[in-house]
């Protein structure tokens, strides 16, 4: 090993399972890492939705606390859960190749299968506002925790159904729920990607982790995540968006939801990387102009 990183991770079964990934691609290219594990907000505090109690933040900002104070040298993240805009000190310097990025339905065969009033647990925005789009007589109901406790929960009989991501549950070895297809189920902007932060301007860690940085991931994500800036949307958005980058074409389809689900607006561009930005910032644009004013309303 040519080089040793201090590799700053929360310390659930998925977050451990993910920067383990990222150790051993860095591993492969001559870097070793010692993992650091920092204990969040959003893993402490788990009775209330994220959005009331903070939003993505509570995520990463110990992280990008330990970041600064020079506690870790990386930071391994479900590029989902991170904020839209950054801390002015951290960098995004790379992003693994993306798994799945589908939904998974837990304790039903499908959405259509689910019981009159049927309990869902959930405590995304999107997902919810999804399921009452398709099923409005549905109860959404607030559930949080890590896979293993939401999957404990839908065993014991406290809901009947819950939604999770098919990528966190083949990183922790499971092959729980049915896959909810991308053309009827959009999902989160930056779902299935995971990524490593940096301090803004460290060069010499940066040049280390740009080794393991899978580009048509890292474009796709950056787009997302610029669909979600062009909207000035929140932790309360309900928004769902996906790129797909192949060579230096790209086709993107992001939507906007009513948080009742009465009203959804989608569209999609095809461009080249060199322009897909802008793109994508118009067609946000443009799915506000259609959104009535009450859907407007739920973002900036």
């Amino acid at each position: 090993m040519t080089a040793s990183l201090r590799l700053g991770t929360r310390g659930s079964p998925l977050a451990l399972a993910q920067a383990a990934m990222v150790t051993a691609a860095l591993a492969a290219h001559g870097t070793a890492c010692e993992t650091v594990v920092v204990t969040t907000t959003g893993d402490r505090v788990q009775d209330r939705p994220l959005a009331e109690i903070g939003g993505k933040a509570l995520w990463t900002k110990e992280l990008d606390a330990a970041l600064a104070d020079r506690r870790i040298d990386l930071a391994v993240h479900s590029m989902k859960d991170v904020e839209t805009t950054l801390a002015s000190h951290v960098a995004l310097a790379a992003m693994l190749p993306r798994a799945d990025v589908r939904d998974r339905l837990i304790g039903a065969s499908s959405l259509a299968s689910l019981p009159e009033g049927a309990r869902v647990g959930t405590s995304s925005p999107r997902r919810a506002a999804q399921l009452l789009s398709i099923r409005p007589d549905l109860r959404i109901e607030m559930l949080r925790g890590n896979v293993a406790t939401r999957l404990g929960r839908i065993a014991a009989g406290d809901f009947d159904a819950t939604l999770l991501a098919a990528a966190g549950l083949e990183r922790l070895g499971m092959s729980d729920g049915v896959p909810l297809e991308i053309e009827d189920w959009l999902p989160a902007p930056a779902q299935g990607a995971v990524g490593i932060a940096i301090r803004a301007g460290d060069v010499a860690t940066a040049e280390l982790v740009e080794t393991i940085d899978h580009a048509e991931t890292h474009a796709a994500v950056l787009l997302e995540r610029g669909f979600l800036a062009a909207l000035v949307a929140d932790c309360h958005s309900p928004v769902a968006a996906l790129a797909r980058v192949t060579g230096e074409r790209v086709t993107f389809t992001g939507e906007i939801i009513a948080e009742d689900g009465r009203e959804r607006q989608r569209g999609s561009v095809e461009s080249t990387r060199g322009l897909a930005a802008t793109a994508v910032a118009d067609l946000a644009v443009d799915l506000l102009a259609r959104a009535s004013p009450r859907l407007r309303a739920q973002f900036g």
